[in-house]
């Protein structure tokens, strides 16, 4: 059964990007600076992944990534630190860092 990711990339700014795939190791690829020079991504170095939520169906992964890209800039980084608060790089660490993988919330 595939999973669908909602994820969150930062940079040390804590400029904030959201994101839904149906896999991450490829969009993580896309969101390279090499891949694409000039997108949102790229021009703000925004290559951390500290944050990401698995869901089976694409329609439920969309709906979640709705839901967060319409709170606030406050409430974002708090939903972070909840669940990563050194904001640590996961991507390294993809497909499993274990205290990230959820089943929604």
């Amino acid at each position: 059964m595939k999973d669908y990711v909602v994820y969150i990339l930062s940079n040390s700014a804590a400029t904030l990007y959201i994101g839904v795939t149906g896999n991450l190791d490829m969009r993580l690829f896309q969101h390279d600076d090499r891949h694409d020079p000039k997108s949102f991504a790229s021009r703000y170095n925004l290559h951390r992944l500290v944050f990401m939520e698995t869901y089976p169906t694409a329609r439920q992964a969309i709906a979640r990534e709705k839901q967060l890209k319409g709170w606030s800039r406050a409430k974002k980084p708090k939903l972070i630190r909840k669940m990563n608060p050194e904001w640590r790089d996961f991507s390294v660490e993809y497909p499993s860092p274990p205290s990230l993988i959820s089943s929604g919330g």
